[in-house]
């Protein structure tokens, strides 16, 4: 299976997947709403197809193509897809139905839809693995849950083996330049650390996060491609840190690196909860086919001050 098509792949993690994949010789289309630059897409050996995927007739470009695998990561943000429920279905639900439609009949293999960990819901704490029962509190939640299910279902009809990645929260630099992740909670934390010499915390520190950095994701995917064993999986590191947790890495690395110290600002009064329950994400069918962490949050947040060394 050596032709991939990757829609949403001027995006941060669809950009590091159409990269990574191309770098491991697999022939990578992409699917895009306007031409990218080539002096940055010359590893690109695929084609690359332009439309808006919210229209049916871009989507019916695909019928003249060929295609083994198929990653979609398209979707609006969740402030986004609290809009019009027409316009966000039409991005967050319906490009995945009319792309299997279309790629069903023309012999694609294997359908990676990028779900995401909002389709539990409020997260208990506790642990949460793919039985988890999904109870989605958010339009965000419920367009991933429901396209879930499209793909399901065409796990059942066709012969294409569809997966759900329901990722938790990423990190790390861009693979390019114009690609806006700084808004990446840690990303946003060394950021600042570097640029600033602080970091200011909008909440009161206590919310938790499940981050991975991208080459771990990466590592996932290979390994997703590879095997057919779920349909599901979570796509998290299996650690879970709080917000004021992560801002102290970033400021032990910070000093490490710089001998420098920087300020943790929280612009809150703080959670004065005496016992701290944390969710956890399994990631234990990851680890069935062969998936190990192999980057920390603190070498993760080193490759970002590397990455700003030499961009900013």
């Amino acid at each position: 299976m050596n032709r991939i098509l990757v829609i949403g792949a001027t995006g941060y993690i669809g950009s590091r997947i159409s990269k990574h994949l191309s770098m491991l010789g697999y022939e990578v289309s992409i699917f895009v709403r306007k031409i990218p630059e080539k002096k940055n897409w010359n590893f690109i050996k695929g084609s690359v197809i332009t439309g808006d995927v919210a229209k049916r007739e871009s989507i019916h470009q695909l019928r003249k193509y060929n295609f083994d695998i198929a990653i979609n990561l398209v979707s609006l943000d969740s402030n986004d897809s609290n809009k019009d429920p027409n316009y966000v279905a039409s991005i967050n639900l319906m490009p995945t139905w009319n792309i299997l439609e279309i790629l069903a009949e023309r012999g694609l293999k294997k359908f990676i839809y990028f779900s995401t960990i909002h389709v539990y819901g409020e997260l208990q704490r506790k642990k949460i693995d793919e039985d988890t029962d999904l109870k989605t509190t958010s339009v965000y939640g419920l367009t991933h849950l429901l396209t879930e299910k499209i793909c399901d279902y065409y796990n059942q009809t066709s012969d294409i083996d569809c997966v759900n990645l329901r990722l938790s929260n990423s990190y790390g630099s861009p693979a390019q330049k114009d690609v806006n992740c700084w808004w990446l909670v840690l990303n946003d934390f060394s950021k600042s650390a570097y640029l600033n010499g602080k970091i200011v915390i909008k909440s009161d520190g206590s919310p938790q996060r499940d981050f991975i950095h991208w080459s771990d994701i990466m590592h996932a995917l290979e390994l997703v491609i590879k095997h057919k064993k779920y349909s599901v999986y979570n796509l998290a590191s299996g650690e879970t840190f709080t917000i004021v947790e992560l801002a102290k890495i970033v400021k032990e690395e910070y000093y490490r690196r710089y001998n420098k110290f920087l300020d943790i600002v929280i612009l809150k009064e703080k959670n004065h909860t005496t016992e701290l329950n944390r969710y956890n994400f399994s990631t234990k069918r990851l680890k069935d086919i062969g998936f190990i962490k192999k980057t920390s949050v603190n070498d993760g947040i080193n490759e970002l001050f590397s990455y700003m060394e030499k961009s900013f």
